[in-house]
């Protein structure tokens, strides 16, 4: 959840009305126009799971909504004068059978009655929450500008037709679409909105700082390796890796030992599935180097979460993980959780058998597309583990496919406005403080290592390390008020 401000932030609020826009300017973003420029009634049809899914397909975006036809009209002339000379542009329309489908061109609107190239321009429909693109298959014809109607493209798709609340649908006329498909031959609109896409702009200077050197990672890989949990009947700190299906769960462990083994290996079963290649408990400890010491680190696979009742990792059984009652190599069974009677069930287990850490492995380009019973499913193991006092952390994976900025160079992670918005996002939706969010890149398609990857992943079991630290430290301090009460 996201925490309301202090009482000294309100009170800076209301003597210093500015102070939040100068803040974003030193910052290097800028304040949104929307507030200044859209009445409050002037809401998005657009879910936001749908504008994240659009995003996604746009790079570092975000949506400003410019038009709305059930405010300013379902005419030509309204539609010019809201979004004439903005670019690139989004337009939707949302018909009486319930589809949302539109165009993206990257050309401004005008009124010059010619035709305008645009080799990116694109239609789409939603098919439930995934996008179905169809591309401009006549650049030179991409977009028209007619001053009587809405959104023009080609001569294939018109929203706001002849200033009228219908669709124009001609399917191979500069694009190729299947008509049934994108709006069930329904052409009658109940809205049309056209929203400008605005680049999510990146920080002059990071805002996390971060040391790119070789130095630097042998200093974190030496750290790893001199740790020792302040428990004496403890040796090894247990971080347990909770995430869906396909987040990056296994593949996090093997890019750690791809660190530390100095070359990129895969003992853990990764890769793309729609259910979970991993579907036993598994505990992996890292070595230092080939046939090297085991680092003071256990890391505890789990097969996948899915939003599906009966589907996935059952809940109970991470409770038992999180109380060490669960066997390594233990077959996870979705309709079953294990049962105190079962065979190898550790019914006494020690603190070196519990877990001191969860770690949840969340896919940065699904965060904002997270299904809601999946969200409830990390609410309620969430609850679980603060419970149990067990800190908690977030391995936000695959930064690079979610932003091309970071895809450029790893190194702009903390420059991108992109990657912070996400990582406030997931803050919000795991209930954890933003300095708990570490996001990674695993070692995936790659056959070499990379200094700034192993950075970026070293750190996170630095943090991992850390939170442990706090565990034992609260494991310590409640024992000590027990005696003192003694």
């Amino acid at each position: 959840m996201l925490c309301a401000p202090s009482s000294s932030w309100k009170v800076i609020q209301l003597l210093f009305p500015d102070f939040v826009h100068i803040k974003r300017h030193f910052k290097g973003s800028r304040p949104s126009q929307a507030s200044a420029e859209q009445p409050s009634t002037m809401d998005s049809s657009l879910t936001r799971s749908q504008q994240k899914t659009i995003c996604s397909q746009l790079g570092s975006v975000k949506l400003r909504l410019l038009y709305k036809a059930s405010i300013h009209g379902f005419s030509g002339p309204a539609f010019h004068q809201r979004c004439d000379n903005r670019c690139p542009t989004l337009s939707v329309g949302y018909n009486t059978s319930g589809y949302v489908f539109g165009g993206y061109t990257q050309q401004p609107f005008t009124q010059s009655g010619q035709y305008v190239h645009d080799n990116q321009a694109f239609l789409f429909t939603f098919r439930g929450e995934r996008l179905v693109k169809y591309p401009v298959t006549g650049p030179a014809n991409a977009v028209r500008m007619i001053a009587n109607s809405g959104p023009y493209f080609g001569e294939a798709f018109v929203l706001v037709n002849a200033s009228k609340a219908v669709v124009y649908s001609n399917p191979g006329s500069y694009y190729n679409f299947n008509a049934a498909e994108m709006h069930g031959n329904d052409l009658n609109l109940t809205e049309c909105e056209v929203y400008e896409v605005e680049e999510i702009p990146e920080f002059e200077k990071p805002w996390r700082p971060v040391v790119w050197e070789n130095e630097k990672r042998t200093e974190l890989m030496d750290s790893i390796k001199l740790y020792c949990p302040m428990v004496n009947s403890v040796s090894q700190v247990r971080v347990l890796l909770i995430g869906p299906v396909g987040a990056g769960k296994s593949s996090f462990f093997n890019s750690i030992n791809s660190v530390f083994r100095g070359h990129v290996s895969n003992q853990a079963i990764a890769g793309s599935s729609t259910t979970s290649l991993t579907t036993q408990f598994r505990t992996y400890a890292v070595k230092a180097g080939r046939g090297g010491k085991p680092l003071p680190i256990i890391l505890c696979d789990t097969m996948g979460l899915e939003e599906n009742t009966g589907a996935g990792l059952d809940t109970d059984d991470i409770i038992s993980i999180l109380k060490g009652h669960l066997p390594n190599s233990y077959q996870f069974n979705p309709s079953a959780p294990l049962h105190h009677e079962a065979s190898g069930y550790q019914k006494s287990p020690g603190l070196k058998d519990k877990i001191h850490c969860v770690a949840y492995v969340i896919d940065a380009c699904k965060v904002s597309i997270m299904p809601e019973k999946l969200e409830h499913k990390l609410e309620t193991i969430r609850r679980k583990a603060n419970l149990m006092g067990i800190p908690q952390l977030v391995l936000m994976t695959k930064v690079d496919e979610a932003c091309p900025f970071v895809s450029q160079d790893i190194r702009n992670i903390y420059r991108s406005g992109y990657i912070e918005e996400l990582m406030q996002e997931v803050s919000a939706r795991l209930g954890v403080p933003m300095s708990c969010v570490i996001p990674v890149k695993n070692y995936s398609k790659e056959l070499e290592l990379d200094l700034h990857c192993d950075i970026l992943l070293l750190t996170a079991i630095i943090q991992m390390l850390r939170a442990a630290d706090s565990y034992f430290d609260d494991l310590s301090e409640r024992f000590s008020n027990i005696e003192t009460k003694e």
